[in-house]
């Protein structure tokens, strides 16, 4: 039976590290990290997240600022929010909720926001820091899955890690970050053959793909570390993962249930890159 990787307890413990070194920060500098968030249009799920990144801000003392914006706001009128952000010496850390809606050029406004300010990560810039190991900050969903392996004590050296999906967000960062922990890396999609062949080659099962219950107990090697990253949810409203946990969690030394595992890491992650951002511009 596995253990399970408790991700509210973690990011309960790395919060209270952010705000003990906040507070060191605004003691010994004066400066306060500051996130300015940015949300088009009313989608629900966003302004869910966005009323959750303030109350994190609140949580560890940071300075904050939301702006929510009207569904037909122009190309121009973002940008030049941007802009105007990208000059503000309060802020540290921008954030634009994505989806945006489809009038707006997404990735336009992403190369937009500074790559110093760019706490998502998401800037080529950074991915390109990523890249060759020399970051500033790191996605934030990857960065809580590496948070969440290291403080439940496991090592990726020399380990085979196989990461189930291949977005920019999750699965390609995902794959360097573990590569750099000097994991072996395989990464497979929708188009990979015999995947479960694959997946039970792995060590660290590290699933990002977007399917609910996906991955089940034959698809494990006994005594994987599995690492559910997906979020969905079942007709019955019930919120489920990316893996089967019913037959997964017999078979995995280690597990990340949903909720409670990753999803928590994901907000506090945001918050350490922002607290980066902010130190950085002392230097």
């Amino acid at each position: 039976m596995a253990k399970l990787i408790d991700g509210k307890a973690i990011s309960a413990a790395v919060r209270a590290e952010i705000k003990e070194n906040t507070q060191k920060l605004i003691a010994d500098t004066g400066v306060t990290p500051g996130l300015a968030v940015i949300i088009v249009g009313t989608d629900p799920a966003s302004q869910v997240y966005v009323r959750n990144k303030r109350l994190a801000c609140t949580e560890v003392g940071f300075y904050s600022e939301a702006y929510e914006l009207p569904e037909e706001t122009t190309q121009e009128e973002l940008e030049a929010l941007v802009d105007r952000l990208n000059a503000d010496e309060k802020i540290h850390g921008i954030l634009v909720q994505l989806p945006l809606p489809k009038h707006l050029d997404e990735h336009s406004i992403l190369l937009r926001i500074s790559p110093d300010k760019d706490v998502d990560a998401f800037h080529p810039y950074n991915v390109g820091r990523i890249m060759i190991g020399d970051y500033a900050f790191l996605p934030c969903t990857p960065a809580g899955v590496m948070e969440l392996i290291r403080r439940s004590g496991i090592d990726c050296t020399g380990k085979e890690c196989v990461v189930v999906g291949r977005s920019n967000i999750v699965g390609k960062p995902m794959a360097m970050l573990l590569l750099q922990a000097n994991g072996t890396v395989t990464i497979c999609h929708s188009r990979t053959r015999d995947l479960a062949e694959v997946t039970r080659r792995a060590d660290i099962l590290v699933v990002a793909i977007g399917k609910a219950d996906f991955i089940t107990g034959d698809m494990v090697k006994e005594g994987a570390v599995v690492i559910d990253v997906g979020m969905n949810r079942r007709a019955d409203g019930k919120l489920t993962g990316d893996v089967d946990f019913a037959s997964v969690e017999p078979v995995a030394s280690y597990i990340t249930p949903v909720p409670g595992g990753v999803g928590p890491m994901t907000i506090t992650m945001l918050m350490q890159n922002t607290l980066t951002a902010a130190k950085n511009t002392l230097k």
